[in-house]
């Protein structure tokens, strides 16, 4: 068996174009960067567990981003239909108590609840408001967490300013 001498120059040219193509390819095969996940203001993402309200249980409400502020929707009823004894009983919740008819038959769950939120720095968000389908209304309120990995979100709906409000408590869920 004839041996062909193995040159140096036969080795290295296949062997660049591998690794060229590895250095290209690898990084545009790898996910993108997570630049939202870094911003202190992303530490009020995820699932929250609200208090039981005066006209039903609890809901669970997910806070997600919306460009530079945040939002939250309602993604879990504890009670997702109109109990017995009620004019729809039976039938899923829907937003009844809103001033504007054309929105009286949208359901609750999915509803967002909380909009325009951004984040002011210490564990606060701003600047956004709070539906509420039991009354009907909208508020503008603040959210605050203690700490970035705290569970305990405090959410002040208010009218005016933050003296004439009330604060409710909810809990970070997986």
């Amino acid at each position: 068996m004839r041996h062909l001498p193995v040159t140096r120059t036969a080795l290295s040219a296949p062997l660049a174009l591998v690794v060229l193509a590895g250095a290209v390819l690898l990084p545009a095969l790898a996910p993108p960067p997570a630049a939202a996940a870094d911003s202190p203001g992303d530490a009020l993402l995820g699932m929250w567990l609200t208090e039981a309200g005066d006209k039903g249980g609890r809901a669970r409400v997910e806070i997600s981003r919306q460009g530079d502020g945040y939002s939250g929707r309602i993604v879990w009823l504890e009670e997702p239909d109109f109990a017995a004894g009620e004019k729809r009983a039976g039938q899923p919740k829907v937003d009844l108590e809103n001033p504007d008819a054309k929105l009286q038959e949208r359901p609750i769950l999915g509803l967002e609840i909380l909009h325009g939120f951004t984040f002011s720095g210490d564990g606060e968000w701003g600047g956004g408001t709070i539906y509420d389908p039991a009354n009907g209304k909208t508020y503008r309120a603040t959210l605050s967490l203690d700490a970035p990995d705290d569970d305990t979100l405090e959410l002040r709906g208010y009218v005016g300013i933050p003296l004439f409000g009330r604060t409710t408590t909810w809990q970070r869920v997986e």
